[in-house]
């Protein structure tokens, strides 16, 4: 079991394949941790799916909008083309590198247009580097990020079951 240093920037996210434990940098990306927290507390990970899944690459996830497998609202078509009701967030880019496990916030071809989604690198990812707001890295469970199911989009999707902050688990 991965070692808990600080439990209000750590997150535990139960899932279809297995338990993952995130550590968040708010030292790096403060406003993008905020809001994983901001969501995470407010449970609006919980069911969401991970809709584009590359082998070698990266699982992405977090559309609240359009992603949450347990909403009427799901729509697995458009799954990945929302985020949440809260306003797109200010770039955060740093000098953190894209390695196995880190966790980045994805967006689309504008730099400040991070909101809910964000993505978990199964590799080293340089080429995203500085162009994307790492804010965090997976300390336990890449095993089960491993396993989650490939595609783009997923046909069978994996997701999130219930993500906690570790100060409330």
């Amino acid at each position: 079991m991965a070692e808990i240093k600080d439990p209000e920037n750590t997150f535990i996210m139960e899932t279809t394949k297995g338990k993952v434990v995130i550590e968040a940098f708010p030292n790096v990306a403060p406003k993008h941790v905020d809001r994983i927290r901001e969501l995470v507390r407010e449970g609006a990970y919980d069911g969401v799916v991970f809709h584009r899944v590359i082998a070698d690459f990266m699982a992405q996830g977090g559309d609240v909008q359009h992603g949450k497998k347990t909403s009427d609202k799901f729509n697995p078509g458009r799954a990945g083309t929302g985020g949440s009701d809260k306003p797109d967030l200010p770039a955060e880019f740093s000098a953190t590198r894209h390695v196995r496990g880190t966790c980045s916030m994805a967006r689309s071809q504008n730099p400040n247009s991070a909101n809910s989604q964000f993505f978990i690198c199964f590799t080293d990812a340089p080429w995203l580097d500085k162009q994307y707001s790492v804010w965090g890295q997976v300390i336990e469970g890449m095993d089960a990020v491993d396993k989650f199911q490939k595609g783009e989009p997923v046909r069978d999707p994996d997701h999130i079951i219930t993500m906690k902050v570790a100060a409330d688990a």
